[in-house]
């Protein structure tokens, strides 16, 4: 391994050199090999004795060199060989320090072999120190780069001459850093002992905003033409500055195509910019849009007045924590003043170059007093107001500014921070445009979801729909809760296929017609093939009406409606194509559902299947789409898995079951809608249930009056017995007239008063307006007067005709 010493800025091989040390008193205390091999004398015979005895002639030291104010030194000198001849050497001397920084010896070197002439000499020195590039040559003693050691010394330097620097400036840096710079040493060690050529480059430490200085060096080996053997290494160094600025300038603008825009936020968008730029163009950089920007709005063509309101949408600063240097808060509205860097960059469309040499920069400080104190506590003294353009809108503005310690500003900077602010800008209004669009499609499929979920008796409820994520359109999942006759209620999960403002309205067509088809009270298998032949009918509608359109008009959508009775405590259930649901009953145990499954609405031609399921009171019922457990990294069948243990774990509500069924199953962006329903049942008990049945005989309609009024007795509803008996005499009369047996009569007492009459005929009756001389035709009439509602819903075995009626007020 080749070993350098370094000794007064040059590099030599500490083997093959004279070395001699010298006390501040002038005295011998050290004698090398090489010393003895240079002058003849034997360490014994001139340790002790003085230097001065060796010394025939010898440059003077450099003014100020003295033993009280010691420092280094080299020239040549004539000692005196021990046969007496003459021998002229170059000296190098050196002082010693101890701790307490006192020269304790002089470390005198020479090289053991002849010594340059002075004029040789001077004209080496001359010729480097005047060359235009800085220049070293590094000599090596022969044979040195075969054997793979030898003895190395820098014989000229040279430096480097700019606009920025003095030639003893970039001497005494160049020399000093590229001596103690390791891995440069290792370069010419590589280059001398493999005899190849080789670039290194080298950097000046500077701060990140700042044009950093920058060196290019070539190594190559020095061979001697007789023997081809390498006796030294040459280095030329080049200031590649300029050449290394533009590099970096066009790394940022590389990188910014990879780091600004990666999502369609308006905010994220213009926190990427800010965060490219600082420390690399700026020690901070605020970005403020126009307020109609942030909301999605259509900005207005071309400059815009200066008096507008900006929000401060990010900010980045190089500060270690935080952003202490901003003078307004994330989100907060600002105006700038007209003569201001800012105003004027949106008004003119151009970018703006500002610092403390502008009256109107200072006009600016001096009027908002937090400005006035970050500027005045960082030193800012340079900034530059960059308007954020796209497609001929103006979105708003950028300042970049720096501090103290770093360079002004330059045009140069400007057009860098220019082309950044584009780009930028591109993808504010790409994430404007999105927003807007988005903004309007949930709008849309937030209007025909349901806001609040009627009251009814029969189950407690809570649900969440969530919206895909930023990178996917809208979607076609909803819910719905739907009221039935008989303190019944309706449970509904549908999804239709595809995402955007088509599958928004195709949902809000579907919900539409559940709930028009739940009025009707048809059995579930009933109301889905109701359902599939609509969406059949809607396929081809629109296959003619956007026949012309990108759309291909077809309609794919899934559908579970559920009917749950808390008299009976059966759920029937009916599926189109969606996954089961899942059921944690009271003793803890959870499972899906098993249904039959049935075809996607719209396919036409194949049955739906009814199953019925009994459920215990309390049991959570969990209706979802398939956006909650369906995800690319696992299957569905994990996903149940997870949904079955999230559903298990003890709550204390609903509410916080669907929180915590969402956080145990969603990210925080999830990639599909998700619509999640729970349900947990309860029961009426048979104190809030009264049933007869009924022979088809008029004379029993007295008696039916007679049951009604003491059992609204036994329940504390005597206020209610009037309307009741004359509601229960009508539809009793109507069942034994138009009907068939058997007929049946059920009170049932929750938060209303519902009063069914069943019989064996499927023929429903109608209102219709009696005449005045009719007999009939007014009982249905009066119950719709006095009752809350009525209606008749189908059977097995007929029809139930119902009245609801309000409860009296205690």
């Amino acid at each position: 391994m080749t070993t350098f010493d370094q000794i007064n800025g040059h590099s030599g091989w500490s083997n093959d050199v004279a070395t001699a040390t010298i006390s501040p008193e002038g005295i011998i205390t050290g004698w090398s090999e090489g010393a003895r091999r240079l002058l003849g004398y034997p360490a014994p015979e001139v340790v002790g004795r003085p230097a001065a005895d060796l010394v025939v002639t010898r440059e003077p030291p450099a003014a100020g060199v003295t033993p009280a104010a010691p420092r280094a030194w080299g020239g040549t000198a004539v000692l005196r060989h021990r046969d007496g001849h003459r021998v002229q050497v170059i000296l190098h001397a050196q002082p010693s320090l101890g701790d307490d920084g006192t020269t304790r010896e002089f470390v005198i070197t020479a090289p053991e072999g002849p010594a340059e002439s002075e004029n040789g000499r001077r004209m080496i020195e001359w010729t480097f120190a005047q060359s235009s590039i800085a220049l070293t040559a590094y000599t090596i003693a022969p044979g040195a780069a075969a054997e793979g050691g030898g003895r190395v010394r820098a014989a000229g330097d040279g430096q480097t001459q700019d606009d920025s620097q003095t030639q003893d400036d970039s001497q005494t840096q160049d020399d000093s850093r590229a001596q103690d710079d390791e891995e440069f040493l290792r370069f010419v060690r590589r280059t001398a002992e493999e005899g190849t050529p080789r670039r290194y480059e080298r950097f000046a430490p500077a701060p990140p905003s700042a044009r950093q200085r920058a060196w290019s060096i070539e190594l190559w080996p020095v061979r001697n033409p007789a023997t081809a053997e390498v006796v030294g290494v040459g280095t030329a160094t080049f200031d590649s500055s300029g050449h290394h600025t533009a590099r970096r300038r066009l790394a940022l603008l590389n990188e910014a195509g990879t780091r600004i825009g990666t999502t369609l936020n308006v905010t994220r968008t213009a926190q990427e910019l800010a965060d490219l730029v600082v420390p690399r163009l700026a020690d901070f950089v605020s970005v403020d849009l126009l307020d109609s920007v942030t909301r999605g709005e259509e900005p207005i063509p071309g400059p815009v007045d200066a008096a507008v309101a900006l929000r401060r949408v990010a900010h980045q600063s190089s500060a270690p924590e935080g952003v202490p240097e901003a003078a307004v808060d994330l989100g907060a509205l600002d105006t700038y003043p007209p003569f201001s860097p800012p105003a004027r960059a949106l008004t003119s469309g151009r970018p703006v170059l500002s610092g403390t040499d502008d009256p109107d920069f200072s006009r600016w400080i001096a009027g908002h007093r937090a400005r006035t104190a970050r500027v005045q506590e960082y030193g800012f003294h340079s900034v530059m107001a960059v308007p954020l353009l796209a497609r001929g809108i103006t979105l708003g503005v950028a300042v970049l500014a720096r501090a103290a310690g770093s360079e002004p500003y330059q045009q140069d900077d400007l057009i860098l921070a220019e082309e950044l602010a584009g780009r930028a800008a591109v993808g504010v209004d790409n994430a404007r445009r999105y927003t807007r669009e988005r903004t309007n499609a949930l709008t849309l499929q937030r209007s025909l979801l349901p806001r609040d979920l009627p009251r009814q008796a029969a189950v407690e409820v809570a649900y969440r729909y969530l919206p895909a994520g930023m990178g996917a359109g809208v979607g076609g999942d909803w819910f719905d809760v739907v009221p039935l006759s008989g303190t019944r209620v309706a449970l509904v999960v549908g999804d239709v296929v595809g995402h955007g403002i088509h599958a928004s309205a195709t949902m809000g067509r579907l919900r539409t017609a559940v709930r028009t088809l739940a009025d009707v009270d048809l059995p579930p298998d009933e109301l889905l093939t109701h359902l599939d032949d609509l969406v059949t009918h809607l396929t081809s509608d629109d296959d003619t009406v956007l026949r012309d359109e990108p759309y291909t008009g077809e309609i794919g959508a899934t559908c579970l409606y559920a009917v749950y009775d808390p008299v009976s405590r059966v759920c029937t259930l009916a599926s189109a194509g969606h996954i089961p649901p899942a059921v944690l009953l009271p003793d803890g145990s959870v499972s899906v559902v098993h249904l039959t499954p049935g075809p996607l609405l719209g396919v036409g031609g194949l049955p739906f299947e009814s199953t019925e399921l009994e459920l215990p009171e309390g049991s959570l019922l969990a209706l979802y789409t398939d956006g909650l457990i369906e995800a690319r990294d696992h299957d569905v069948s994990l996903g149940l898995e997870r949904l079955c243990e999230a559903l298990a774990s003890p709550v204390p509500s609903l509410e916080v079951t669907c929180d915590a069924i969402v956080k145990a199953m969603l990210p925080d962006s999830p990639a599909d809608d998700v619509a999640l329903l729970l349900a947990r049942t309860r029961a009426l008990h048979a104190d809030q249930v009264a049933a007869w049945a009924l022979p088809a005989d008029p004379a029993i309609v007295a008696d039916a009056r007679a049951q009604t009024a003491r059992q609204l007795k036994v329940w504390g509803l005597e206020e209610a017995a009037f309307v009741t008996e004359l509601v229960v005499s009508e539809l009793v009369t109507n069942a034994i007239r138009y009907g068939d047996v058997p007929i049946g009569l059920r009170l049932i007492r929750d938060r209303t008063l519902i009063c069914e009459v069943s019989d064996a005929s499927s023929t429903a009756p109608h209102l219709r307006r009696a005449r005045t001389y009719d007999e009939g035709g007014r009982g249905l009439h009066m119950v719709a007067q006095l009752t809350q509602g009525w209606g008749t819903r189908q059977t097995p075995m007929g029809k139930t005709i119902w009245a609801e009626q309000t409860l009296p007020v205690s």
